[in-house]
């Protein structure tokens, strides 16, 4: 069995809000970390504090601090409508290299969803998606786990060493992540390759660009209509991972992030979205990625974030 604790390390307790108002509490108050409680969680919220692959990929240095500023956001937030126990893991040690990095990250995780617990993950840049997605597929199996990427970029970039950009390229090629059973939302086809394009949509992957998803009354029906129609025959058995990119939030609701965009979700649009992803009884991972506090403004992006995480817990199936 993995250790964990030895591959994390804990959370600043400074980060936990206390108003030491019993009329009016905080997550701060509620959310445990001590190891003791870990056993009866049922959600783990782990970080990531590291922004090698954004580097890699040419992107702008910041979203290594992004764990804890969100942490320190959401434990603001008050307990209403908190029926689960949360648990926070801490953050991943970072290694010497990004993929020794991704190697604790996917132990860890691989570990907690044995533990049965849904895990809420912060980076860092996007580039986790690769680790969360093998542990996935370690645990679950290839073939049954539905992977969506919301966000501006495809993230399927064919490079020398793996980047931000390259973490979908990554599970498709590696098998462990079968090309039906995933999921490109609100990507900009102005930021997409015309070749990456065609290699997601030969592979029959499922695409959702920004301009479909606005077509539609609500954020999530697209994607709701398109889960339900092909997988209703065996939704019970399949597990979901979703991975939200804040790149793909428009800049004048989430500035802080690794590459902004006038264009992109609403905040509501994106919040619409995490709801979705806490209906579904099988949802077992949920990232949020690429915020980046040395651009943030008024702490809007962090503050968006915290919100999506408590919507996410109060909405669990």
């Amino acid at each position: 069995m993995t250790n964990i604790f030895e591959l994390t390390t804990r959370p600043d307790r400074s980060l936990f809000f206390s108003r030491n108002d019993k009329h009016d509490p905080r997550m701060g108050e509620i959310v445990q970390s001590e190891p003791d409680h870990y056993e009866s969680a049922d959600l783990v919220i782990l970080g990531c504090p590291q922004d090698d692959g954004i580097r890699r990929a040419g992107g702008r240095p910041g979203a290594a601090s992004a764990p804890d500023a969100i942490r320190q956001q959401f434990y603001r937030l008050t307990t209403f409508n908190m029926k689960k126990k949360v648990f926070d893991l801490g953050n991943i040690r970072i290694g010497a290299t990004l993929e020794e990095t991704h190697d604790v990250q996917c132990e860890v995780v691989k570990q907690v969803l044995r533990d049965g617990k849904r895990i809420i993950i912060l980076g860092g840049g996007n580039d986790i998606s690769f680790p969360d997605g093998v542990a996935m597929a370690d645990i679950f199996g290839a073939d049954c786990w539905i992977g969506i990427n919301i966000d501006s970029h495809l993230d399927v970039r064919i490079a020398d060493e793996r980047n931000s950009g390259t973490p979908y390229r990554q599970l498709l090629d590696g098998k462990h992540l079968v090309p039906r059973y995933f999921y490109e939302v609100a990507f900009q086809t102005h930021f997409c390759s015309p070749v990456y394009y065609n290699y997601i949509r030969d592979l029959g992957v499922n695409r959702i660009s920004l301009e479909l998803l606005r077509s539609r009354a609500e954020a999530d029906i697209e994607l709701r209509e398109g889960i339900r129609n092909s997988f209703i025959a065996h939704s019970s058995s399949l597990n979901t991972f979703f991975g939200f990119d804040m790149d793909a939030v428009r800049s004048a609701d989430a500035p802080g992030t690794s590459a902004p965009s006038p264009l992109g979700l609403r905040a509501g649009e994106f919040i619409q979205l995490v709801k979705y992803a806490a209906s579904l009884a099988n949802t077992k991972i949920v990232e949020f990625t690429e915020v980046n506090p040395t651009y943030d403004v008024d702490d809007r992006t962090t503050k968006l974030v915290a919100i999506g995480m408590h919507r996410f817990c109060t909405g669990v199936a």
